[in-house]
């Protein structure tokens, strides 16, 4: 398909946000501001890519030229080169398809990461402790950073509930696939009888919200200090530094009592809470989708079961793509990038379909 008349449009838009960007007041409105870098930096992106594959394909034209030469030595030279240039140009150009794609606003965010034990008591919870180191590791490998916002143990070591903040390049974007129920099925340390157990975790990935995004009024807020409560010892605060936040409007509540004070705690809570409020916003506006994408990925619903790590026989299953891995130790280690890999794919050829691209 030739893309010269998008690209064509692409260069047009990219001129005026060049115009916007060097504008001294631009940023006296902080919204505005932030949409236009964050489209700026994508167009960008898009127009060195089309370079790129229109160098590649000069590159390829002159070596199909050369490889008909007389002199046998520079034509097998130019040859070798042809197929290496052919795949380097099919990558280029699928890259090029994903990003002249509408873009989701939210992949470039960083994200809150919401790991809740379901089904399973005890197990449930302690596998919510690994589902947690996994997505610690993957920070790690992507150079991403993350932050433990908030959480409530269990007695067995495990966690019933624990919040992450992950920072860095693109989270959202490879971390929304995460949303929904993460089903484990094996022997747990406490069963003597050697028998197979089933127990369920709840992910969910919430874009960070920024004060431009969800404006919070002070008087649709109950904020409300107290003691924070634990299993004992280093958990247990004398002091009320634990913050509740109720959003009247809506209903939702937050608890943060990790940090060390009252004050860090309540930035903590609202910024939890504003990213609650504006994954709302963003699954309203996903109304408007096609029911069959919003049925498969990156829907967020979260009563989904989407994956199954079984540890008897080594397998994982995503059951939304039907992609079936048996590198679990890799997987539980933190080395998510097969699965990231085939979901993205998934959705973006379900998107350039529905774009007609």
């Amino acid at each position: 398909m030739d893309y010269s008349s998008l690209i064509s449009k692409r260069r047009d838009r990219f001129s005026e946000l060049e115009e916007a960007v060097g504008d001294p007041d631009l940023f006296s409105d902080p919204k505005r501001a932030t949409e236009i870098l964050r489209e700026h930096g994508k167009l960008k992106q898009t127009l060195e890519l089309w370079e790129k594959i229109e160098a590649a394909k000069r590159h390829l034209a002159d070596n199909q030229e050369l490889a008909k030469s007389d002199d046998p030595d520079f034509s097998a030279m130019a040859a070798d080169e042809i197929p290496g240039l052919e795949t380097e140009i099919e990558k280029l150009s699928t890259d090029l398809q994903y990003a002249l794609l509408p873009s989701d606003p939210s992949e470039d965010r960083d994200a809150l990461v919401e790991i809740r034990a379901g089904a399973g008591g005890d197990e449930a919870s302690l596998f919510a402790a690994e589902l947690m180191r996994m997505y610690q590791r993957y920070a790690d490998l992507r150079g991403w950073k993350s932050e433990h916002l908030e959480s409530s143990p269990s007695e067995v070591g495990g966690f019933k509930e624990v919040i992450l903040k992950i920072t860095g390049q693109e989270v959202f974007r490879y971390l929304k696939y995460e949303s929904g129920v993460h089903r484990v099925q094996r022997v747990p340390a406490t069963e003597t009888q050697g028998r197979v157990h089933t127990s369920t975790v709840t992910v969910a990935v919430l874009p960070e919200a920024e004060e431009v995004d969800i404006e919070l009024k002070p008087e649709d807020l109950r904020i409300e200090v107290c003691r924070a409560g634990g299993a004992g010892g280093q958990h247990v605060n004398r002091t009320e530094s634990a913050v509740q936040i109720f959003h009247l409007p809506t209903g939702t509540y937050v608890r943060c009592e990790d940090g060390r004070s009252q004050i860090k705690n309540k930035e903590m809570a609202l910024q939890i809470l504003r990213s609650k409020l504006y994954d709302q916003k963003l699954h309203e506006q996903q109304q408007a989708y096609s029911s069959h994408r919003r049925s498969l990925i990156g829907s967020g619903d979260r009563s989904e079961k989407i994956r199954t790590y079984n540890f008897p026989q080594s397998r994982i299953t995503d059951h939304r793509i039907g992609f079936t891995s048996h590198n679990l130790t890799g997987v539980i280690a933190g080395d998510l990038s097969e699965f990231t890999a085939e979901l993205q794919k998934t959705e973006m050829d379900e998107r350039l379909t529905e774009a007609g691209l």
